[in-house]
């Protein structure tokens, strides 16, 4: 009788573990969707590269251009997308009347050639391109979604690019979060071949 009770006890407690075991399990699961949902929703909140672009007021004339080359639709897209971004400074640094020229219907294709040439297909944000270019003997070489390559490495702790035609760019702002990549701003408008 006393074998049957101590079993009877010890069955007990399994069951009760057990069931325990399984409250915690379904907690755990209810917990991990909701954290999943709400991740969901911050990400769908999260403005795109356009949307924070069009936010800054350092980036109208690359809004500007951005919409004049038909590139809104592509730049909001799901990514990830690194983003070199000239500020109106860099654009202002242009001969005269060069950006007027871009924004024109008839300068479509440059324009767009231009603006690709700053985007790079990724989510490299600015302690990734350090490495990388500390991993290259210092110059890292990416390529761009235009096609063309910019040559990226380090100067008195800043990230310079150097474009097909040997012009020169410092990142003067970094790792400008996106939902759908990252823009680091640069001083100067970068040019393919």
């Amino acid at each position: 009788m006393k074998t049957i009770k101590v079993l009877s006890l010890f069955a007990f407690s399994a069951l009760l573990f057990v069931s325990c075991g399984e409250k915690k399990k379904e907690v755990k699961e209810e917990a991990t969707e909701a954290v999943e949902a709400v991740e969901a929703v911050v990400e769908e909140v999260a403005p795109n590269i356009v949307a924070v672009a069009a936010g800054n007021d350092n980036f109208t004339t690359l809004v500007a251009a951005v919409q004049a080359a038909g590139l809104v639709e592509t730049l909001s897209g799901t990514g990830p997308f690194t983003v070199f971004a000239p500020t109106n400074d860099a654009f202002a640094k242009l001969p005269a009347g060069t950006v007027e020229s871009l924004l024109t219907p008839e300068s479509k294709d440059a324009l767009t050639g231009i603006l690709t040439y700053h985007v790079v297909a990724g989510k490299f944000e600015a302690a990734a391109v350090i490495e990388a270019i500390n991993a290259n003997d210092g110059k890292f070489t990416v390529e761009t979604v235009q096609g063309g390559s910019i040559d990226l490495s380090l100067k008195d702790g800043n990230v310079m690019l150097t474009d097909a035609k040997g012009g020169m760019a410092t990142v003067v702002i970094a790792d400008v979060a996106a939902s759908n990549g990252v823009i680091h701003a640069l001083d100067t408008v970068l040019m393919p071949e």
